[in-house]
């Protein structure tokens, strides 16, 4: 049995190559100018994303205070009165909650919603607010069920 014997030399490394210092900042500048072009365009996306949660948490918080509308007769009173779409309320004979399983949700900016009944801008129903991205009611970022309503006529 004979063996091959390279009578080449070998170095340590073989024939590795490596980047020069030229490629690597050429490949960090392409990759700086796409991070350029593309995190703009999806920035505003995340606004646009909890603005659409809110609507239809909004939609769905109404939807449930007509379940309750439906069953008591009249639609839960004052500020605080979406609690009683998790707890009874104090003659609450014909109620069949919980109607929200997993409680109140606050808005996608971590605010609580607000509610009023009756409604200064529904005043036989009730209004129904985000405050939207400043936190503060009544500013142009607010969402709320009376635009909401007549963004659909």
């Amino acid at each position: 049995m004979k063996l091959a014997i390279s009578t080449t030399p070998r170095t340590r490394f073989g024939s590795q190559h490596a980047f020069t210092l030229i490629e690597l900042l050429l490949v960090l500048v392409i990759l700086g100018i796409l991070a350029g072009i593309v995190v703009p365009k999806f920035s505003g996306k995340t606004e646009q994303a909890k603005n659409a949660a809110a609507k239809a948490d909004i939609s769905n918080l109404g939807t449930t205070l007509d379940a309750f509308e439906i069953d008591m007769g009249y639609y839960p009173k004052g500020k605080n009165g979406l609690n009683d779409l998790v707890q009874s309320p104090r003659d609450g004979q014909n109620w069949k909650g919980p109607y929200v399983k997993e409680g109140i949700p606050n808005d996608p900016w971590g605010h609580p919603y607000i509610y009023e009944c009756p409604g200064k801008h529904n005043p036989t129903g009730y209004d129904l607010m985000s405050m939207g991205p400043d936190g503060q009611p009544n500013t142009s970022d607010d969402l709320t069920n009376w635009q909401q309503a007549n963004q659909r006529k």
